[in-house]
């Protein structure tokens, strides 16, 4: 079910040459969720040290979550950034929607992968890719830079989900980090009755252990 990505990518591509089909081909194999998806609920639970609480949540079918029964707005804000971030990236849309104003030529190959550069609308951004998978992302967002490291994935039947990653924001202009490096963990199920996957478990560590949170999505159903 989960698999590393290792940078297994053809020696007879060159630096400098189109890297369009080739990103085209990763950004296609992420798992997305189709325009029949009605949303789901469940009970939410999080937990960071000896703090926990505990309440339920559902995300209706364009993707905007609502909770209840949590007290603390901290901890509401952190439960409802968590299913923010899930449903973003299940949206569908095409590569072209979303890539349509960027050229893309590749750069060189490590471990991680072959480097695509990026040009046009997303000039300054870059990734890396291996066997199909987008392992790394360095993208300039609101005047921050986020850069993203796949560890591994969960393989669906129909696409990729990253089931452990880093997450590091940085100042684009000196480098310097805006805070700790993130380290992510997440387990996904399927809905009972559907083929659609959705997180069940997220973990976030830091190397200190200091922040370890825990975000689990329990009883899940699916709406309509």
């Amino acid at each position: 079910m989960t698999s590393s990505p290792t940078a297994t990518n053809p020696t007879t591509i060159s630096p400098g040459s189109n890297g369009r089909e080739l990103f085209r081909a990763a950004y296609e194999n992420r798992y997305t969720w189709d325009s029949s998806f009605s949303g789901y609920k469940g009970r939410c639970r999080w937990q960071q040290g000896d703090q926990r609480a505990e309440g339920s949540f559902e995300v209706n079918a364009q993707l905007k979550a609502k909770l209840e029964g949590i007290t603390d707005p901290a901890v509401e804000k952190a439960i409802a950034a968590q299913l923010w971030e899930v449903t973003i990236h299940r949206v569908r849309r095409s590569f072209e929607q979303t890539h349509g104003e960027n050229s893309f030529s590749i750069g060189d190959s490590d471990a991680v992968g072959l480097e695509i550069i990026v040009g046009g609308k997303g000039a300054g951004d870059r990734y890396r890719i291996a066997n199909n998978v987008v392992t790394m992302v360095h993208r300039h967002i609101h005047g921050t830079v986020v850069t993203i490291f796949t560890k591994s994935t969960t393989d669906t039947g129909a696409g990729y989900l990253s089931h452990t990653y880093t997450s590091l924001y940085s100042d684009p202009a000196t480098g310097e980090a805006k805070g700790p490096e993130n380290q992510f963990s997440d387990d996904f199920v399927t809905l009972p009755g559907s083929h659609y996957w959705v997180l069940e478990k997220r973990v976030i560590s830091t190397a200190d252990g200091a922040d370890n949170q825990t975000f689990e999505f329990l009883d899940l159903e699916p709406l309509g």
